[in-house]
């Protein structure tokens, strides 16, 4: 009898999950995880916090080692040859220029960091999203650059603390008139902003890049006021698109990444997607979600590894999303869709954001109150009444505590 091949395109924090996840239900075939960058899978999040900030360059933050991978685990590591092309009929994928044959596949490839197209040619600008962005910034930071990030969401604020911590100058050009509303809504996006210019950061809202200059590695940033920053170092932080278009004319079904159904199955036989290229249906919120989130691609990865493996009925997967971050030494956590009225409960450097939709609680932004974001997400889970949330945040509030609007 032959062997079943699952073949895993993406070493990635999902495509890690999906390996490890498929041999511990069992599967004892051939097992191929393609990855389009040299190293070893690694963790992403820390690039943009902790890496930056360290004076001596850092070990990369690998997941597993190359031989728990390859004896452990028994994979094919197929790493620094991206996947171009995928033919969903023949079944195979092609990897440097090759098909590969595959029984099952699951794409976890991820997203690719949006850039400023036209200034490729300019040393000194970076967007953040690999090992080897992260080491050249870190580089960039350790040797004083004067910094200018492009996109105030949480990459490039992530980015800016760093540059803040280590004592040098930075500014922070974002084109919304508000930071963060798609992410946490405009009340939101304003009272985290306001960590930047508390903590020396310049922060330019409404404003764009309209160039770049520089005489082989930039120089100054020119801004659509008018105004000249000077800059050694440029890091854009302006989103990240879903990394589809290896999969052009495979047959899948594309729109905002891979379209998965409640399982993360694709439209097409054996092909389950899991992480940042996954927009699947959502059963909890009954809608198509992508997420670019660490926790959601740990889930879906190891959902699609056992779905793809599974000989009888596969799992559905749903999610309360969950993310975080940190700038300038301050957390910043929210569960749930930004959705409804806010209302805060707290003030200063402490509070909690809550999200109302109806009578019920949709999401949560907690700033420094880290012990309740799990338990907020877990009254989301179950579509918890407002009441029973409000007094979470704050014992008593539904008995007259004033709430910050």
């Amino acid at each position: 009898m032959t062997r079943q091949r699952l073949v895993v395109v993406g070493a990635s924090l999902a495509g890690v999950r999906a390996v490890r996840a498929a041999r511990e239900a069992g599967f004892d075939g051939h097992l191929v995880l393609v990855g389009a960058e040299p190293h070893l899978p690694y963790d992403r999040p820390s690039l943009s916090k902790a890496f930056l900030e360290a004076t001596a360059e850092p070990p990369a933050p690998t997941f597993l080692g190359r031989d728990v991978l390859r004896y452990d685990l028994k994979v094919d590591l197929r790493l620094g040859v991206p996947a171009t092309g995928l033919d969903t009929k023949a079944r195979t994928v092609t990897v440097a220029g090759v098909p590969l044959d595959y029984d099952r596949l699951v794409i976890a490839t991820g997203a690719k960091a949006r850039g400023l197209a036209g200034f490729e040619h300019l040393a000194g600008v970076h967007t953040l999203r690999t090992l080897d962005d992260a080491r050249a910034v870190r580089r960039a930071l350790h040797a004083g650059a004067r910094t200018v990030v492009v996109g105030a969401g949480f990459i490039g604020s992530e980015v800016a603390s760093s540059a803040r911590k280590r004592g040098q100058p930075v500014t922070v050009v974002e084109a919304l008139p508000t930071p963060l509303v798609r992410a946490i809504g405009e009340v939101m996006g304003t009272a985290c902003s306001a960590l930047h210019t508390a903590n020396g950061t310049v922060l330019r809202c409404g404003v764009t890049v309209t160039g770049l200059e520089g005489d082989g590695r930039v120089e100054r940033v020119l801004l659509s006021d008018g105004t000249v920053l000077p800059a050694d170092l440029v890091v854009v932080g302006v989103g990240a698109a879903p990394a589809t278009g290896w999969l052009a004319g495979s047959g899948l079904a594309l729109g905002d990444g891979v379209v998965c159904d409640r399982t993360l199955a694709t439209s097409a036989a054996g092909v389950y997607a899991a992480g940042d290229v996954a927009r699947w249906w959502n059963p909890l919120f009954e809608r198509h979600m992508r997420l670019e989130h660490w926790t959601s691609a740990a889930e879906q990865g190891a959902v699609a590894g056992r779905n793809a493996v599974s000989r009888t009925a596969t799992e559905p997967y749903e999610t309360v999303p969950y993310f975080w971050s940190d700038w300038y030494g301050t957390r910043i956590q929210f569960v749930g869709v930004p959705e409804g009225d806010v209302e805060s409960v707290g003030d200063g450097d402490r509070f909690v954001a809550l999200y109302r939709h109806g009578d019920r609680l949709a999401g949560a932004l907690a700033v420094n109150r880290p012990s309740l974001t799990m338990k907020f997400r877990a009254l989301i889970r179950r579509w918890a009444g407002w009441d029973e949330a409000l007094a979470l945040a704050a014992p008593g509030s539904a008995a007259g505590t004033p709430l910050v609007r």
